[in-house]
């Protein structure tokens, strides 16, 4: 457990992001929210990419939907539902582009 700090305070930092966030939003609010989720969840990908050595980062992406989930029926309505598939998407390719500068940094870290 303690080998894993770094990818736990990432996921509680997007657990709060995804549930603490729309409190601050008003009704007329909800897509610049979205975008705003999406850029910080993006951004968060490429953090827990460019930080963990962990194999565990490749279901960042699948916990990140999943935990969006409930926050669909305490925020919004049903048709956010894509939102899930959004936020995997989003994850994945932040996470993937976070791992390449990984193994870009570590790449000149040996020469």
């Amino acid at each position: 457990m303690k080998k894993d700090i770094k990818e736990l305070i990432i996921l509680i930092i997007q657990i709060l992001i995804f549930y603490l966030l729309p409190l601050t939003a008003g009704p007329a609010d909800t897509m610049g929210l979205i975008v705003l989720l999406l850029i910080l969840t993006f951004t968060l990908a490429i953090v827990l990419g460019i930080i963990s050595n962990k194999k565990i980062k490749y279901i960042y992406p699948i916990i990140v939907s999943t935990v969006f989930i409930p926050s669909i029926f305490i925020y919004y309505n049903s048709s956010a539902s894509i939102y899930i598939l959004w936020y995997l998407i989003d994850s994945l390719i932040g996470l993937l582009l976070g791992s390449i500068i990984h193994l870009l940094i570590k790449k000149l870290k040996k020469k």
